[in-house]
């Protein structure tokens, strides 16, 4: 299997090229406007790209998928049934849902339902031996909970922690945004998940989240690093519901 990352300079978003082998068979998982040396791949090595996949419908996912569908017209995009909901009609060509698979040459492609960063959210398992988390998990943070769709804290952490963490420790990831890690590694080190497995102690220092005229208060449970430089924020609000934010959002 070979695996190929393009960024997008802006928003750092991902998006990947999974092929058997060079001139075999392949897929594009999701659409960033920085697809070009993918596609370009595909066609000088002569791949059958067999479908694109989407993990979820935000706009740093699907830029620039008009165009793919353009260059490769009458390769399938398939995505979760409210992410074809979300976009316009006739962009998704067909559904996938938890546990379906998609077969590719010699690859096979499990879809695993993730949601809390976003309710039409599909982790990819590939070959049972790499995974493109998407929003979802991240080399050393968490997909946020505040975005369109979300379905909350709750969801987030279950699909972290009781479907990606019983994944093989050895199993790769590719995320969304930043750079690959694998399932152990984020095991023991990702600040969220070591305390989710009680590990780590939950903070305590008061603060106030939100912006402008909007601030409430919470307790900052964790703060940690997020992966473009910045950093993300677990709060406990006073009502007792807790989210993931972007650093920019508390205020210590």
């Amino acid at each position: 299997m070979i695996l190929q990352r393009t960024e997008n300079a802006q928003w750092l978003s991902n998006a990947y090229l999974v092929v058997d082998r060079p001139g075999g068979h392949g897929v594009i998982v999701d659409a960033n406007a920085a697809t070009e040396p993918l596609a370009e791949r595909v066609e000088r090595e002569g791949t059958v790209l067999t479908h694109i996949l989407l993990t979820h419908s935000h706009p740093d996912h699907v830029a620039g998928l008009d165009d793919l569908r353009q260059r490769f017209p009458g390769v399938p995009v398939l995505a979760h049934e409210l992410c074809a909901a979300k976009l316009e009609p006739g962009v998704v060509d067909d559904t996938i849902g938890d546990g379906d698979e998609v077969a590719s040459g010699e690859l096979r492609i499990e879809a695993i339902y993730t949601p809390g960063h976003a309710d039409d959210h599909l982790a990819l398992l590939i070959d049972r031996s790499d995974c493109i988390t998407a929003d979802v998990l991240f080399e050393g943070t968490v997909g946020g909970t505040v975005a369109p769709g979300t379905t909350g804290f709750a969801e987030l952490r279950d699909s972290i922690m009781e479907r990606l963490m019983t994944l093989p420790h050895e199993t790769r990831i590719h995320p969304g945004h930043s750079g690959p890690s694998t399932i152990g590694a984020e095991w023991e080190r990702n600040p969220f998940v070591r305390i989710w497995r009680g590990l780590d102690p939950e903070g305590s220092e008061r603060c106030r989240v939100g912006a402008g005229d909007q601030l409430r208060d919470a307790t900052l449970v964790l703060w940690a690093p997020d992966y473009d430089g910045t950093n993300k924020a677990w709060v406990r609000f006073d009502d007792g519901r807790d989210e993931i934010v972007g650093g920019s959002r508390v205020e210590r």
